[in-house]
C-alpha cells in the first residue's frame, strides 16, 4: 500500500505536457500550452501557413514554393505571436513530409472560387 501511494504521489508530481517525440530531450516552444497532453506530431498556424513539429521540435514553412524546416522562426516572422494564434492540431498525420498533407488539406482553404460568375460558357 505504501509502495502505492508513493508511486501515485511521484506520478502526480510529474504531470506536465506529454509529447510523443524521438527527441525527449527536446524543449517544448514557448507559445506550446502547458499540462496539456498532445498525442499528435503537428501543429498547423493557418493564419500563417505554418506547421510546428512537436515530435522534432521545429518549425515548416512554405518558401518559395518549398518547405522549409527550421528550428527558430526567421526574423520576418517576428512580430507572430504564436501564443495568442488559433492552431489546429494535426491528428491524421504523422508522416515526415508536410507537403503531401497540406496539399490535400489546406492548399485550397484560402482560395477563391473566381470561375462561378452565374454565366454559362458555351
Amino acid at each position: 500500500m505504501v509502495l502505492l501511494l508513493l508511486i501515485s504521489a511521484f506520478t502526480l508530481e510529474s504531470c506536465s505536457p506529454i509529447v510523443i517525440s524521438s527527441q525527449p530531450e527536446q524543449p517544448l516552444p514557448p507559445w506550446f500550452y502547458p499540462n496539456r497532453v498532445e498525442a499528435v506530431r503537428y501543429v498547423y498556424f493557418p493564419e500563417y501557413k505554418i506547421y510546428y513539429d512537436l515530435s522534432l521540435g521545429n518549425y515548416l514553412y512554405l518558401d518559395n514554393n518549398a518547405w522549409v524546416r527550421v528550428n527558430v522562426l526567421p526574423e520576418r516572422f517576428s512580430a507572430i505571436k504564436l501564443n495568442r494564434s488559433k492552431f489546429v492540431r494535426v491528428k491524421n498525420y504523422r508522416g515526415n513530409n508536410i507537403r503531401i498533407y497540406h496539399n490535400k488539406n489546406n492548399a485550397s482553404r484560402n482560395r477563391t472560387n473566381n470561375s462561378s460568375t452565374g454565366r454559362r460558357r458555351n
